[in-house]
């Protein structure tokens, strides 16, 4: 059913409380903070073990970064790698991007050295925010480089700077591994010295920056995302495009009195909107866990009086394993939603048996600037992607013709909406390829598959790109594959997604070994070895050997075969 023709059927069930669309600010993301900093100058913006980040300090601090970036050479349009796990410094590092007029590339804290390059070669990184941690990954990939193509400065952040000074309460600290992960600072070379500087430092020089200049449809961030083939691609979002879902709070009640467990990876579409962008926009606090563990969650959302917690259904799997989850303190959990795979039928209905809590999923993707649908709290729908949300026109037409149909009706979804990215980063091929138009508006090709009820709620069905969901986090088999042939013992690899219990897929490789290496090199080899390459999440938990893979005529790798023989199709 087109809009041009009658009214969507999610307009009739569309919740009172809210307008259908959103009177979005002409102004930036760095605004925003400039806005709540002047609003709530003492409250809590961020909170990290106990340890108290306010506005007022937070605007102050990605002031001096921002300074400092300008010294070293940032300037309007410029793209600054941002590269480390959920932290205080985290949010400060992305203000100080937009104050200094720049654009973010957030980067997966999980990637390998052999993975980071393409973060500098493709955006044409010269500035790269990280951790400690994770310093000598980018001084690695570096060092690989070309001279004309390395990052110049490396601005280097400590997890425990922003942690208490003395004892942490109990209640909210971390477990022993993981404090011992936070307070570690792995020593670099002196090369890697001589082109890095602390966070603590450039803190300390209070460099006042340049006016703020950047507009509203100024490019703001370059997400990468994969594909079916090829290397990762940046997709490029406005403060325009980003703004319009930071400003969306509303439709889980989010405002100044919400404090939002962040979990979620910062890095990521989804934890960057909620918990860096939409906290900032309504005044909210946030406390911050840069890793997950079951039982620090559990104290937190106690002790902290959680109020909203967006997170990807294994969590609450995995808390609901915890010995102890009857122990903890939901009361004040007023909203529970999110993404990435289904809710199990069960644990929703423990969460409303046990804690009165409806688990609200939503949809949406990387080029959506994360939510494009979502289930309105109040009336949500188990296993269900939700309705389209403020301004977002979503239909269902058939993936080869791009016809529109009927209800009910299997087909790929495509949206049009005020938080639609603007395009690939130096792909215009790809850009073109990814939207189509229908009733004189520009609509994007999400590649899922789904069906839309008589009532408007879109349900996914399968997948038309070629994707492994392993506990939220998309894998790309194209990207692995290129990876596993670095492997001196592989000829030939084909990846797939296996069905797991837990992680809803798992990633398993099916391998042809080279001649000398049957035999000689084992299945935990391989295993191992891409621990060591690539994210740990794109990594294969399963590998099978085999004489030959599957082709056709053409010589094309038959993946869809191997993934039939694996038991169906992949999970959607």
């Amino acid at each position: 059913m087109s809009e041009s023709n009658a009214a969507a059927p999610h307009h009739k069930i569309w919740p009172k409380r809210l307008p259908r669309e959103l009177v979005v600010p002409r102004t930036t993301l760095w605004f925003n903070l400039e806005v709540t900093a002047r609003r709530y100058p003492d409250k809590a913006a961020y909170l990290f073990f106990g340890q108290v980040l306010s506005y007022s300090q937070l605007h102050e601090q990605a002031r001096a970064i921002a300074g400092w970036l300008q010294s070293v050479g940032v300037g309007p349009g410029d793209n600054v790698a941002l590269f480390m796990q959920n932290c205080p410094q985290f949010a400060t590092a992305c203000y100080a991007v937009w104050c200094a007029n720049a654009v973010l590339v957030p980067v997966n804290p999980m990637n390998r050295a052999e993975e980071f390059k393409h973060y500098i070669i493709d955006p044409g990184t010269r500035v790269v925010i990280c951790s400690a941690d994770l310093a000598p990954i980018v001084h690695a990939a570096n060092d690989a480089l070309p001279q004309a193509e390395r990052v110049r400065h490396v601005l280097v952040a400590r997890y425990s700077d922003a942690m208490p000074a003395g004892p942490i309460d109990p209640q909210q600290a971390p477990p022993a591994t993981m404090e011992q992960w936070l307070r570690s600072e792995p020593a670099l070379d002196a090369a890697a010295h001589a082109q890095s500087t602390r966070w603590a430092d450039a803190l300390a020089l209070r460099l006042a920056p340049g006016p703020h200049t950047a507009q509203p449809d100024d490019l703001a961030m370059l997400p990468y995302t994969s594909g079916t083939t090829g290397l990762p691609k940046g997709c490029m979002h406005t403060h325009a495009t980003l703004m319009s879902n930071a400003v969306g709070g509303q439709w889980s009640h989010a405002g100044p009195e919400t404090v939002g467990l962040a979990v979620v990876p910062m890095f990521h579409i989804t934890g960057m909107m909620y918990s860096v962008l939409g906290s900032a926009y309504v005044g909210s606090t946030c406390v911050i866990m840069p890793r997950w563990d079951r039982e620090l969650a559990g104290r937190l959302l106690s002790h902290c009086r959680v109020t909203h917690w967006t997170c990807i259904p294994t969590m609450v799997i995995d808390l609901f394993a915890s010995p102890n989850y009857r122990s903890f303190e939901l009361s004040s959990l007023r909203n529970l939603s999110g993404g990435g795979a289904a809710m199990p039928q069960a644990v929703a209905q423990r969460l409303l048996d046990e804690f009165g809590l409806t688990f609200a999923e939503g949809y949406g993707l990387t080029e959506t600037a994360a939510p494009s649908h979502a289930n309105p709290p109040e009336r949500a729908k188990l296993q269900c992607l939700g309705i389209p949300i403020f301004g977002v026109d979503s239909r269902i037409v058939d993936p080869i013709t791009l016809h529109e149909l009927p209800l009910g009706e299997a087909g790929e979804i495509v949206t049009h909406g005020p938080m639609l990215f603007k395009g690939y980063w130096r792909h215009p091929q790809a850009t073109a390829e990814a939207f189509i138009e229908l009733d004189g508006k520009s609509f994007f090709r999400t590649g899922d598959l789904g069906r839309m009820d008589d009532e408007g709620y879109f349900f996914m069905t399968d997948r038309l790109k070629r994707m492994i969901n392993a506990s939220g986090f998309k894998v790309w088999p194209a990207e692995v594959e290129a990876l596993l042939y670095r492997h001196p013992a592989v000829q030939e690899a084909c990846v797939i997604g296996a069905r797991d219990s837990y992680r809803g897929e798992t990633v398993k490789a099916v391998v042809v070994l080279r001649e000398q290496a049957v035999g000689r090199t084992s299945a935990q080899d391989i295993i191992e070895w891409s621990h060591a390459q690539m994210a740990a999440y794109k990594a294969p938990r399963i590998v099978e050997f085999v004489d030959a893979l599957p082709k056709s005529g053409s010589g094309k790798v038959m993946w869809r075969v191997l993934q039939d023989r694996e038991g169906g199709q992949a999970v959607p």
